[in-house]
């Protein structure tokens, strides 16, 4: 199937389109594109200047990809870019804004399922296989991990990171650091391990037991942070997972979501 593009849509000459791309009505393409094969972008989506779609994408009606960021302290002149991996969809209406300041790049990875009206910020990096539901909202400077999942209608406040396979629940408001392998609900509280994502991701019950492990540690024996991650790490060093969810934890700059009963730990 050779390249279409359908005669209302607008190209910049610039471009670059691979193979089997189809581009249908309205839509628009600004300069310094670049469109992998066999990429679908259907009527009225807007790929805004200095974006990369990977192979294999599919870009719903309405959906807007690479436009300026929403950030009062940049023009939107700046040579930033958006760089999108392979077989994602996006669908209608979802926007997608590059970077906010010279050099600065917003990425998303490949296999990706992003929901109607969803938005993502500014300079976010996204993992692969990750889902963001409809009227999801993701500010600036967001790291999601892997095989995340945001829920309809969740909000993400800026520089918060999401680690892999952590489910965050319809409606929530998450303003901390979510840890991989929980469950997130209401105002930025764990409620437990994310069962069902561990299971489809293909983790054995030996080393989900070992992930609760280390989560009845983390929130339910009231010790310091410093203390609850040294034990964790004696008990269970011969698990990645737990290695993981240590060294995303270490890694927090806005602490982390607390339980929601007992509260944050205290160091």
């Amino acid at each position: 199937m050779a390249t279409f593009i359908h005669p209302t849509a607008i190209v910049h000459p610039s471009a670059v389109l691979g193979e089997d791309v189809e581009i249908g009505p309205y839509v628009v393409i600004e300069e310094d594109v670049r469109i992998g094969r066999g990429t679908s972008l259907m009527a009225r989506a807007y790929i805004g200047k200095h974006t990369t779609l990977g192979e294999e994408n599919k870009v719903h009606v309405g959906a807007v990809l690479g436009h300026a960021p929403q950030d009062i302290s940049t023009s939107g002149k700046e040579l930033a870019h958006l760089v999108i991996g392979d077989r994602n969809v996006f669908r209608e209406y979802c926007t997608v804004h590059r970077g906010s300041h010279e050099g600065n790049r917003t990425i998303v990875g490949s296999d990706c399922f992003l929901m109607t009206h969803c938005h993502v910020a500014h300079d976010c990096r996204i993992g692969n296989r990750v889902i963001i539901a409809g009227g999801a909202l993701l500010a600036g400077h967001i790291h999601v991990e892997d095989r995340a999942f945001i829920s309809g209608n969740a909000t993400v406040h800026q520089f918060c990171r999401i680690g892999t396979l952590c489910m965050i629940s319809g409606l929530a408001r998450v303003d901390q650091d979510a840890p991989p392998y929980f469950m997130i609900k209401g105002d930025s509280a764990v409620y437990g391990l994310n069962k069902v994502g561990l299971a489809r991701a293909g983790v054995t019950a030996e080393e989900t037991e070992q992930i609760r492990g280390a989560y009845k540690i983390l929130y339910r024996r009231g010790y310091p942070i410093s203390e609850a991650l040294r034990r964790i790490e004696e008990g269970f060093s011969a698990s990645p997972h737990v290695k993981h969810l240590v060294e995303f934890l270490r890694g927090c700059r806005r602490n982390f979501c607390r339980h929601h009963r007992r509260g944050s730990p205290k160091e």
